[in-house]
């Protein structure tokens, strides 16, 4: 686990915008089974978070079409919460940072940190809008 002080900021860069953070298996379960659209995104401390991943997930849901509901987990920190998050993105394996959108409670769009390193954040968000036209 990382100290509190260090992972604030970067959990208020999504807050900030409108995520609720989600502390417990039980909370991810509730959002993720919700109707409706919620996108999930698995925060990290790593650069590509950082540099890419919230920039671009801050991007994409300026837009017009977003989905319902926004929620975050932090990886390395809720290990339950994170854990559940993940088994619902199942078949794909456990990555941070990661992006999911999920409607009706099934997982429709998946992105995995090995597309999410060295790409540029505003491409995240392009790939985000597209699905959420397609699903929103």
């Amino acid at each position: 686990m990382y100290p509190e002080y260090m992972v604030a900021p970067m959990r208020e860069e999504l807050t900030n915008v409108g995520f609720e953070q989600l502390l417990t298996a039980n909370e991810v379960d509730s959002a993720v089974k919700s109707e409706g659209t919620v996108l999930v995104m698995v925060n990290s401390v790593c650069g590509c978070a950082a540099a890419n991943a919230r920039p671009g997930v801050r991007m994409a849901i300026d837009g017009a079409k977003k989905p319902s509901k926004l929620v975050t987990v932090f990886a390395g920190m809720e290990k339950e919460a994170v854990d559940t998050a993940r088994a619902y993105m199942m078949p794909y394996p456990p990555s941070s940072p990661s992006i999911a959108l999920f409607k009706d409670g099934k997982l429709v769009h998946m992105i995995e940190r090995h597309h999410i390193e060295g790409r540029p954040a505003q491409l995240i968000a392009e790939n985000l809008k597209a699905a959420f036209e397609e699903f929103c």
